[in-house]
């Protein structure tokens, strides 16, 4: 069973974002490898894989929940990058952003943006 979730998991990756996860396992290998896999495993393998919602949608709501959150700027920035390889526009992601101040406020929704604006930039450049 394990093998499939994380196989599932990794094809879901692969298709948001398999650089920002690279880098997640190798900042883990020499500390807690086992981490790194139950990332893989459980949100990517269990989580987004379930019916009812398109991966589009699972990352706005990524999106909106680690905004709110507040202090995961690299887990943030890899879901807005996820968010855009799965077709999700710059528009909804600010809009999602921006929707967070109501709720979490303005730092946070600022320091959203801020974040969008880093990987958009990083988009554009390669």
């Amino acid at each position: 069973m394990s093998d499939n979730r994380y196989q599932k998991g990794m094809e879901n990756l692969k298709v948001m974002n398999p650089k920002s996860f690279q880098t997640l396992e190798d900042s883990l290998t020499d500390i807690a490898p086992d981490l790194a896999r139950y990332v893989v495993e459980f949100p990517y393998g269990d989580i987004y894989t379930r019916p009812g919602l398109d991966l589009k949608i699972r990352e706005l709501v990524t999106i909106s929940a680690i905004t709110t959150m507040g202090g995961a700027d690299n887990q943030l920035k890899s879901h807005i990058r996820g968010a855009l390889n799965v077709g999700c526009t710059k528009e909804e992601i600010l809009e999602v952003i921006i929707q967070m101040a109501v709720y979490a406020g303005f730092p946070r929704a600022i320091n959203g943006v801020l974040a969008a604006k880093e990987v958009f930039g990083e988009e554009e450049s390669e």
